[in-house]
């Protein structure tokens, strides 16, 4: 992989593009889990995939270990290997010997080929590599998409300008093409109306290699290119989503120790015995994986071969019935907001927004947030922690739900410090949008949004406005005390002017525990009408204690 720019394949490219692609895998783990449906409904296509890359990735970074400056062929030689020990299930399994095909084709790299040239055929190596892996290929599946990909490449790298970024982006193109044939390829996707895990993963991967390459997201990695429900033509349902009583029983995988001459043997001992059989690896060790009935002869098989390690074995049944009493899948957007009075949360509320109490005096603790992250059963959460002093605690929460979830969950803290900006952000929460735009707009409004409030001191003290004694009347402007007065209206007023003096379209008046009828904010909100006629005001009842009124300014 080239650098951008520098036309030449380095170690910090490499680097750089196994973190994305585990980053972009464990965002999509879960998305993949739930289109899993083949060969055999276990759902751990997206964690395979995820945890094969994820030991490739540990294993680059500790044979660099001197960072970018290092030695590029040992990189990609651990690259190969890590992915070989590290792989899990068929999926993973197949991945690997993939990731290992590039590896030692750029590793066999000269001065004199162009990248291009050389990453076009390292995705042919690799798709080659898949088919080579499995039994039986079927069409339809992540070999399919590896292919689709490879072509794409080889046909983008005859241009004479032709560098590496181009290759991948027609590669990452062609096979999100791919991936959303794949029903019309495979019965089983087209009656579950999703489209293939592993292919959807191999798109992932391609979508990291680009974004890595060009340093542009065309398509986000963490969105999905095709939602799991695509439209596909109706047809009666079958069981296809149940485990055939016919077929294989269990899952064997194990590591074996064996000569290159052994393998085709074991590979046709293993395919009398079951199916889904792929055998990868090559210098002596291979990774075996095969669906059986009787596991002691797919173990023998691999001694007959060599020394097997690290045996695994999977009962389907059993691993079966845990999915179906397994929590439901996250899924879906929400916003946890943190509300200082009972009329804010329900502002909060009606836009859609898992309310936790809070406000001075009373803030919530890490646990409170947490708990409500939890609890809201969204695959992505917004929170918005409306006080300057919860922000920390917020970010503390988030990183905690997102560590104890595995990757299930992605939560970002808009850090708004005032209810109002937490108001402003809500208003344009948009849960049909990507989720990174999301946070975006809402953090732009909140930081554009400029706020205030109207509070009475309980203390004498010496503010920025001058000193103060118990019983005035403070203004407030982004948590500065700016006014210092002896009347609520006066005060509220001032603060007003000072916030429209940037100009403004709209001002939102809250109205607080202390002022229950709501005149402070009425007359406040006629002050702004007649003083300032082209602003428009609204007015809510938010109940916050020790503020009377809360103001903003958009």
């Amino acid at each position: 992989m080239e650098t951008p720019g520098s036309g030449r394949i380095t170690l910090g490219v490499v680097l750089r593009f196994v973190d994305v692609a585990v980053d972009a895998l464990a965002d999509a783990r879960e998305e993949i889990d739930a289109l899993n449906i083949y060969p055999v409904p276990d759902g751990d296509t997206g964690t395979n995939m995820y945890l094969t890359v994820s030991a490739a990735r540990d294993a680059v970074r500790e044979a660099a270990d001197g960072g970018p400056d290092g030695d590029l062929a040992a990189a990609l030689e651990a690259l190969g290997r890590g992915a070989l020990l590290g792989a899990r299930g068929n999926s993973g399994v197949i991945l690997s010997e993939m990731l290992g095909a590039v590896a030692r084709r750029i590793a066999r790299s000269g001065p004199e080929e162009r990248n291009a040239h050389v990453m076009a055929d390292a995705l042919r190596r690799a798709s080659d590599a898949s088919y080579a892996a499995v039994g039986v290929p079927v069409e339809g599946t992540m070999l399919t998409v590896a292919r689709a990909a490879a072509e794409a490449a080889a046909e983008a790298a005859k241009g004479a300008g032709t560098r590496a970024r181009d290759v991948f982006s027609a590669a990452a193109a062609a096979a999100r093409e791919a991936l959303a044939r794949t029903p019309e390829q495979l019965p089983v996707l087209m009656h579950a109306g999703v489209v293939d895990a592993g292919g959807r993963g191999i798109s992932v991967i391609l979508d990291a290699a680009e974004t890595v390459l060009t340093g542009r997201h065309p398509i986000s990695v963490t969105e999905p290119r095709v939602r799991h429900h695509i439209p596909v033509p109706a047809i009666p349902p079958t069981n296809v989503g149940d485990l055939d009583p016919s077929g294989p029983a269990y899952e064997v995988m194990y590591l074996l120790d064996a000569e290159d001459a052994a393998v085709e043997a074991l590979r046709d001992a293993l395919a009398g015995l079951g199916d889904s059989l792929v055998v990868v690896g090559g210098d002596g060790l291979w990774n075996v994986h095969v669906h059986v009935d009787d596991v002691g002869a797919a173990i023998e098989a691999g001694i007959a071969a060599g020394r097997p390690h690290r045996v695994r074995v999977t009962h389907f049944a059993e691993q079966l019935a845990e999915l179906r009493h397994r929590a439901p899948a996250r899924t879906g957007r929400r916003v946890v907001a943190v509300a200082a009075g009972p009329g804010l949360a329900g502002l909060f509320e009606e836009a859609g927004a898992v309310v936790v109490p809070g406000g001075p005096g009373r803030r919530p603790s890490t646990g409170q947030l947490l708990e409500a992250i939890t609890a809201s059963g969204a695959a992505e959460v917004i929170v918005l922690p409306n006080d300057q002093d919860t922000v920390r605690v917020a970010q503390i929460a988030a990183r905690t739900a997102e560590a104890d979830s595995d990757g299930a969950v992605r939560v970002a803290v808009i850090p708004t410090h005032a209810q109002v900006t937490g108001l402003a952000a809500i208003a344009v929460h948009e849960p049909g949008r990507v989720f990174d735009q999301d946070v975006l707009e809402m953090t732009s409004t909140a930081r554009s949004a400029r706020q205030g409030a109207v509070t009475v001191a309980a203390k004498q003290a010496m503010t920025m406005a001058g000193p103060c004694e118990p019983g005035d009347v403070l203004g407030v402007i982004a948590g500065d005390f700016v006014v210092v007065g002896s009347d609520l209206f006066t005060v509220a007023t001032d603060v007003l002017d000072r916030l429209l003096a940037g100009g403004g379209e709209l001002v939102t008046v809250v109205a607080g525990a202390d002022d229950p009828e709501g005149s402070l904010a009425t007359r406040c909100a006629g002050y702004v009408e007649q003083h300032h006629p082209v602003v428009d005001v609204v007015v809510y009842d938010g109940g916050q204690e020790r503020y009377p009124l809360l103001v903003s300014v958009e």
